[in-house]
């Protein structure tokens, strides 16, 4: 974890906040949550899918969304008898994970022929993909022209009070919730993560797989979006910081060259962001407990377009019932 070109990267910093998020997350992965946490991530995630369905078929946006499925892969033994396992609790919980047997890789998309070394893999048939920004651009011209939504862009607030007028508050605020929290008088934890990704463009088709792909292992996941390969992965903790270093783009361009040797990696554009994790994982979505017109949806990690519209729903019912 501590050398640069690790999956998850930690750089350490006289950073109190980073001590104290990582003291807690070790705490719970010694508790032994994941299982109770998978499961709700599962359920959230299903609920998510549903509601995705319904606004895809009321609101008639396009997102280049693709109904691909998605192919876990794994090149190491450990990885693929733990994986074993959790795809039988994702199939207890609802979300169909089938095996896959490693010489039929090519026929699940002809594009994965020259992946070498699979031990394992599976597939979750029912998982699709899009591009969530152009799902986000459309759905706030719909929510402006149709439902009358007023949304005020480049306006920072620093401080809670400056809105309080409001019925309501809901702090979705990623990294920066946490200093929204603590103008309520809340502390919440939320820690950046950082994610790097990289967008080839104009890839041949013949190339660009179909499916979109999981390595567990390198904490890379893919997506075809039209004509192009988005490539996201890694996982660095430097506190607030939006550096992209070459020492982790690397790496995914790396993953491309070993795995899909025939797309030209020349014509792409490399992108940074900051994950607000929480230390079990989980979002947080709740009423606060300093000031009780504020509500909390924020925490999502990694997860906020698999999760966001569950959690949004959620935190919608928390407010009207209050």
């Amino acid at each position: 974890m501590f050398t640069k070109g690790a999956p998850l990267l930690i750089r350490p910093r006289l950073d109190w906040a980073q001590w104290k998020w990582m003291a807690k997350f070790l705490y719970y992965t010694a508790q032994g949550v994941y299982k109770e946490n998978t499961v709700k991530t599962v359920q959230m995630g299903l609920k998510s899918r549903e509601l995705y369905d319904q606004i895809c078929r009321e609101e008639n946006i396009k997102f280049d969304r693709s109904n691909c499925g998605i192919f876990h892969f794994y090149k190491d033994q450990s990885y693929w008898d733990n994986a074993k396992q959790v795809m039988q609790l994702y199939n207890d919980n609802g979300l169909a994970r089938e095996e896959v047997n490693p010489a039929f890789v090519e026929v699940v998309d002809p594009a994965l022929k020259d992946i070498k070394g699979v031990v394992g893999a599976t597939i979750t048939e029912s998982d699709w993909t899009g591009d969530i920004h152009k799902f986000c651009y459309e759905l706030a011209g719909i929510l402006e022209s149709k439902y009358g939504v007023v949304i005020h862009y480049n306006w920072k607030i620093n401080h809670i009070e400056e809105v309080s007028y409001h019925d309501a508050v809901v702090i979705a605020n990623g990294v920066g919730s946490t200093a929204l929290a603590k103008t309520v008088g809340d502390s919440i934890d939320v820690y950046p993560v950082k994610g790097y990704s990289i967008t080839i463009n104009n890839v041949d088709p013949v190339y660009l797989p179909r499916v979109s792909l999981l390595d567990d292992q390198a904490k890379i996941v893919t997506s075809s979006l039209g004509n192009r390969f988005r490539v996201a992965g890694t996982a660095e903790l430097c506190g607030e910081n939006y550096d992209i270093t070459r020492d982790r783009v690397e790496p995914l361009l790396k993953w491309v060259h070993d795995n899909f040797p025939h797309i030209n990696t020349h014509d792409y554009t490399q992108w940074a962001c900051l994950r607000p994790m929480t230390p079990n994982m989980m979002p947080i979505i709740e009423q606060s407990d300093k000031n009780a017109k504020v509500f909390y949806n924020t925490g999502h990690g990694h997860l906020g377009w698999t999760l966001g519209p569950a959690t949004g729903k959620a935190v919608a019912e928390l407010v009207t019932a209050h």
